[in-house]
């Protein structure tokens, strides 16, 4: 029988993920890290979040690692984690489709200024903002078309949307002009009226979404981040939304997280912030997406999400 050692969310949140794993694979078993009786074996797999550094070299002797988290970044980045043992990310339709639904609800936000509702609320002000851009008319682009980006791209094109989307390699998506490779990023970023960051967090993304990025956007274009904090300067952004360059942002990522009470983005008048909800799925959901991943991996197959750490995701 396959053992599941969580660490994931701390030694509180353990009963929550017992029960989960309960409920959609009761032959897994289950057991918690931080309890003195759980000793790690060679045949094991773990469940984490953010591990504490002296957790590394019991994880580097563990069968497999699985992430609660989409973004693996965190785990590459940090010096001595083991990134011989396979890694895999989270993943499950639920996640796809929490992501959907945010993206969606940050475009319409938008396309109807509704932080200027929020704001003439808090003000107890009754001001009209009308807008009569509709969907069908609105350009999203996509910057990245992977597990996320695509089912983000395919979703927002049933809305109504007009949607393009960008990756590194030619692909094919119902609904969506796909523009592949570096040289077509000027071509793709002309035709975004808002757009959507979902590229995966790595030392050739890091710090893209800059001045010079931004003004290659349609002059008022929105700006949706889900992917990472680290991909946007957030000065230029803050300075490109004052310019009317950008009409407007929401940020689900930021750098650093939780953001500062000092940070100029808490009040910005045109940025919209939440606190990295984007697709966190149920812990059943997640529960049942990993007891998928290791049946794979014991009957020897690959999951779709085992994470290359040469490419970073």
């Amino acid at each position: 029988m396959a053992r599941l050692i969580i660490s994931a969310d701390g030694p509180e949140k353990f009963d929550i993920w017992k029960k989960a794993f309960a409920e959609v694979a009761p032959d897994l078993s289950v057991l918690s890290w931080y309890a003195s009786e759980t000793r790690l074996q060679p045949s094991d797999y773990v469940l984490v979040w953010s591990p504490e550094a002296d957790h590394y070299p019991a994880l580097a002797t563990a069968k497999a690692i699985l992430c609660t988290g989409a973004g693996v970044d965190h785990l590459l980045n940090a010096p001595g984690f083991p990134r011989h043992i396979p890694l895999v990310r989270m993943g499950g339709e639920q996640t796809g489709q929490l992501m959907a639904d945010y993206v969606t609800w940050a475009a319409i936000a938008l396309l109807r200024q509704a932080r200027t509702w929020a704001l003439q609320q808090a003000e107890q002000r009754w001001a009209c903002n009308t807008i009569a851009r509709t969907t069908d008319a609105t350009r999203i682009g996509v910057m990245g078309l992977g597990h996320l980006g695509g089912y983000v791209a395919t979703h927002l094109a049933r809305v109504g949307f007009r949607v393009s989307g960008w990756k590194r390699s030619p692909a094919t998506l119902t609904g969506v002009t796909v523009y592949a490779g570096q040289e077509a990023l000027s071509a793709f970023l002309e035709t975004a009226d808002i757009l959507v960051n979902l590229l995966p967090s790595t030392p050739q993304t890091d710090g893209i979404i800059s001045k010079e990025f931004l003004k290659r956007l349609p002059r008022g274009a929105g700006f949706i981040n889900v992917g990472r904090g680290r991909h946007v300067v957030q000065t230029d952004l803050i300075n490109a939304l004052n310019a009317g360059i950008l009409c407007g942002a929401v940020l689900d990522v930021v750098t650093p997280e939780p953001l500062p009470a000092t940070s100029p983005l808490w009040t910005h008048p045109s940025i919209i912030i939440t606190p990295h909800v984007a697709s966190e799925a149920s812990p059943l959901m997640q529960a049942q997406y990993v007891a998928e991943a290791v049946g794979q991996m014991e009957r020897g197959e690959k999951p779709a999400l085992l994470c290359d750490p040469q490419r970073g995701y």
